[in-house]
C-alpha cells in the first residue's frame, strides 16, 4: 500500500486514532500534514514520525473555523503543489446523558467539531483535489454513525451526518477522479473511550474494568479494537488497491453491530 510521493492532511492527529493513521502513513512514505488545534501534540506526532524516519510537519489548525482550514490548504499548496489524501479524523466526545439532559450548547459543540469541521475540511480541500481531478479522502464516522448508542445523542447525530456528507461527496467529485470514502470504528481503547467507559459504569452503577470487560465481550473477535486496526483500514482506502472503491461506509469493529440496550431507568429530575 505504498503511498510514495503523496501529500496527505490528517487532522485532529495529535493523539489516539488520527496519531496511529498519521503513522502508518508516513511508514507507507507518504509526508504526513499534522493539522492539530494543539501544537504540542502537534509536534510530537511530527516527532514520533521523524523518530521512525518519515516525513512530516504540523500546522496549527481549528477545524471549526474556515479562515485557518485555508491557511493551512494555502501553505500546503505553496510547499508541496499539491493536495492527495485528506483524513477527516477531527472529533471530540460529549457528556454521557439522556437527550432530556443534553445541554444545547453542548450539542451544538459536538456537531460543530465532528459534522461542521468535517464539512469545511471537505468543502475547502475538496476543491483543490476536483481542481487537480485527483485526491482520495476518508472521514473518520462511528459505529454509532451506523446503529446509534443511548446517551450520546450529539455523537450519534454527528457521526451519521459525517456518512451522509462522504456519500455526497462521492458522487459530486466521482466525475473528477476524486474518491470518498468513511470509516465506522468499533469500540476502540483510545483516552477517548476510556473517558466514556467510567461514565458509562457510573449509570450502570458498576466499576470501570466491568464495563470495559462487558464490552470486550459484546465483539464477535472478542476483543476491543487497537488504533492500528483504524489506521490499517484508512491507508488502504488512500492507497491504488482501493482505486474503485468510493461513497463506501466501512465498519471496522471486530464484528459488533451495535449496542441498542436501552439504559436503566431513572429519576426525571424538574426543569
Amino acid at each position: 500500500m505504498c503511498l510514495d510521493n503523496q501529500i496527505a492532511i490528517i487532522t485532529g492527529a495529535g493523539q489516539g486514532l488520527g496519531q496511529a493513521i498519521a503513522e502508518e502513513m508516513a511508514r507507507q512514505h507518504a509526508h504526513v500534514v499534522v493539522a492539530e488545534l494543539n501544537d504540542q501534540t502537534g509536534q510530537q506526532t511530527v516527532q514520533r514520525i521523524c523518530d521512525q524516519g518519515g516525513s512530516a510537519e504540523s500546522y496549527v489548525t481549528d477545524v471549526t473555523s474556515e479562515e485557518s482550514i485555508e491557511s493551512l490548504v494555502d501553505r500546503v499548496i505553496k510547499d508541496h503543489h499539491k493536495i492527495d489524501i485528506l483524513v477527516n479524523n477531527a472529533g471530540l466526545g460529549q457528556s454521557v446523558v439522556p437527550i432530556i439532559d443534553l445541554p444545547l450548547d453542548e450539542f451544538q459543540r459536538v456537531l460543530q467539531v465532528n459534522l461542521i469541521g468535517t464539512f469545511l475540511c471537505l468543502k475547502t480541500i475538496g476543491r483543490q483535489m476536483a481542481l487537480r481531478e485527483s485526491g482520495k479522502v476518508v472521514n473518520l464516522s462511528s459505529l454509532n454513525g451506523v446503529s446509534p448508542a443511548a446517551l450520546v445523542a450529539a455523537y450519534n447525530v454527528a457521526k451519521a451526518g459525517v456518512i451522509s456528507l462522504s456519500q455526497t461527496m462521492a458522487l459530486e467529485l466521482a466525475p473528477y477522479g476524486v474518491r470518498v470514502n468513511a470509516v465506522a470504528p468499533g469500540p476502540v481503547y483510545t483516552e477517548f473511550n476510556e473517558k466514556v467507559m467510567a461514565q458509562r459504569a457510573d449509570i450502570l452503577n458498576i466499576d470501570q474494568e466491568e464495563m470495559i470487560e462487558r464490552v470486550r465481550a459484546a465483539v464477535p473477535l472478542g476483543r476491543w479494537g487497537k488504533p492500528e486496526d483504524i489506521a490499517n483500514t484508512v491507508v488502504f482506502l488512500c492507497s491504488d488497491r482501493a482505486s474503485w472503491i468510493t461513497g463506501q461506509v466501512f465498519p471496522v469493529t471486530g464484528g459488533l453491530s451495535g449496542v441498542s440496550a436501552a439504559p436503566p431507568k431513572q429519576p426525571i429530575r424538574e426543569k
